[in-house]
């Protein structure tokens, strides 16, 4: 955790059961060698003390605009800061932020700032699927903000959805990425430097429709069973966020049930072949399709009509291969498009990537080792190799999935800007 050392961080604290889950960032921040202020919205002292975050952090917490150290809080801290992190988010702060209603210090910070920023939503499951929640984050995602979307879990009553506030290492790890990318950091080591280097502006996407894939397609057996892939959709889902973060016009074909942003157009699929008449039919408008799902290879022939019964004996079934979505594109890929294709596989990872690069006639090949500890499906986590055509291999360790899909975006950006620095036959 190099990267933050000697970063001035503000950390805003929110109303909400998870704030005490801000207590760990503050001290893993301070611990790796930033300076962090703690700004605490009045709510939030409902939830954990001020003490605690005055013990732990930098300096005496910060929560009045009217403070006695200091005449202007807001401009202080907005201009010193390197980075901003909201840990947790509340709706009420997602929507101020959005609309510049600065209504306390930490809505003050954040439009006094021209430091990144970082926000972590968490709420409960109805408050973060509801439309102006959405909306509201497409607003601050189109202007630069980082979100760091939660995960599945316990919620506060003891109910279990989506909204619970991301895991300690899923958010340093964005801030670290962000930090990296910022042209105030000056202690990037060569590895930060590196991708920073690689890496073009935000919006390095900007205008292009890009088309992505996610989850695992279900292959029914009867109207309650199926056979099909261990896939979340977690690793698709980040690479529509982050491709939308970059200005992308972003079509998701999913089986996932994840909330995804407003700005997105989201299309639920479950088997297969609606899979791929989904993705042939928008093919062709697309500039670049990421194919992250893990689409079945295999389909019972017949489909019974009725539930099968343990007393009926054990059922026999014919198979039949699914249709091969990715062979298909590439062999129809327009001039100009950019095809990355992905690969979960178990031994032989490298030769089999690097066959399958060749035979599907893709730009960019994804794999990982799902039989590695914490890769691949249900994970937060991924660790992979990027494999192009036309580039040296890249290897991406043990990250977050939203630095994995920044990565494998990164790599998109290389191989358009290569190809179209290429001269046509005609020159």
């Amino acid at each position: 955790m190099t990267t933050f050392q000697g970063q001035r961080i503000v950390l805003g604290v929110c109303g909400g059961v998870a704030a005490y889950k801000a207590i760990e960032l503050c001290r893993k921040l301070v611990d790796a060698g930033a300076f962090v202020s703690v700004v605490m919205t009045r709510s939030s002292k409902e939830f954990v003390g001020e003490a605690t975050f005055s013990a732990l952090s930098s300096e005496p917490v910060w929560s009045s605009l009217f403070h006695e150290r200091d005449a202007i809080p807001h401009t202080r801290l907005g201009q010193a800061a390197d980075l901003v992190l909201v840990a947790p988010a509340t709706a009420r702060l997602i929507s101020a932020y959005a609309t510049g209603y600065s209504h306390d210090l930490l809505t003050n910070v954040l439009l006094a700032t021209r430091a990144p920023v970082v926000i972590c939503p968490a709420m409960h499951t109805e408050m973060w699927e509801h439309p102006s929640v959405q909306d509201n984050l497409s607003v601050l995602a189109r202007r630069g903000v980082h979100v760091v979307e939660p995960e599945e879990g316990r919620l506060a009553g003891g109910d279990v959805g989506s909204g619970r506030l991301a895991s300690s290492e899923s958010i340093l790890g964005e801030a670290q990425r962000v930090l990296s990318l910022s042209p105030k950091s000056n202690t990037t080591d060569n590895s930060d430097r590196a991708v920073q280097s690689e890496r073009e502006h935000p919006g390095s996407l900007e205008g292009l429709q890009v088309l992505v894939t996610a989850g695992g397609t279900r292959e029914p057996i009867d109207p309650v069973r199926y056979i099909g892939n261990r896939s979340s959709g977690k690793q698709g889902h980040a690479l529509a966020e982050e491709a939308l973060h970059r200005g992308a016009l972003v079509t998701l074909i999913t089986t996932a049930q994840i909330a995804t942003s407003a700005a997105i157009t989201a299309v639920s699929v479950e088997t297969a072949q609606q899979m791929h008449d989904a993705v042939m039919s928008r093919s062709e408008a697309a500039d670049v399709i990421v194919m992250a799902a893990a689409v079945a290879d295999f389909a019972p022939t017949q489909v019974a009509a009725e539930k099968l019964k343990k007393r009926d004996g054990t059922p026999v079934f014919e198979m039949h291969p699914t249709v091969d979505i990715l062979a298909a594109l590439g062999s129809c890929k327009p001039k100009g498009q950019t095809l990355v294709g992905f690969a979960a596989e178990t031994n032989n990872v490298r030769e089999n990537a690097q066959r399958k690069l060749q035979e599907k006639q893709v730009d960019i090949l994804v794999v990982n080792d799902v039989a590695a500890p914490g890769v691949g499906f249900e994970f937060d986590t991924n660790e992979v190799a990027i494999l192009s055509a036309a580039a040296q291999d890249r290897v991406v360790p043990l990250t977050d999935k939203r630095s994995v899909a920044a990565a494998v975006l990164d790599a998109v950006v290389s191989t358009r800007s290569a190809q179209a620095s290429v001269p046509s036959s005609g020159e």
